[in-house]
Order: C-alpha cells, then sequence, then structure tokens
C-alpha cells in the first residue's frame, strides 16, 4: 500500500469513527495502519539523521552539512 492509500484509510477510518464508531476488525485494521504509517516515519526520519555530516571549520563550532 503506498503513503497516499494508507494515510488516506486512516483518515476514512478516523471520519467514522467520529461519525458513528468503528467495528472492532476496523479498530484493529486503524491500529495496524497507524503502525505502519509510524514505522514508515521512523525510517525516513532515520535515514535523513544517518546523511547528516558534521564537518570542522578552523575557526571553531561545527557546521551541518
Amino acid at each position: 500500500m503506498d503513503i497516499d492509500a494508507l494515510v488516506g484509510r486512516i483518515n476514512e477510518l478516523a471520519r467514522k469513527h467520529k461519525a458513528e464508531g468503528l467495528s472492532e476488525e476496523e479498530a484493529e485494521e486503524r491500529t495496524r495502519l497507524r503502525e505502519i504509517y509510524l514505522g514508515n516515519v521512523r525510517r525516513n526520519f532515520r535515514q535523513q539523521l544517518d546523511s547528516i555530516e558534521w564537518t570542522d571549520e578552523e575557526q571553531g563550532g561545527g557546521k551541518l552539512h
């Protein structure tokens, strides 16, 4: 499932939850989809952190690139 479809389904379940409530199966699906989404966010954030390079400048202090 691509990220747009994932977020769309999470939002659809959120709207239904507010309007009329969710069945047990839908609540489980929502929990599962949220975990998948958070896993993607964590993975992407980790990749961004791993790509940061610190460099030293002669004038002192470090600088992010």
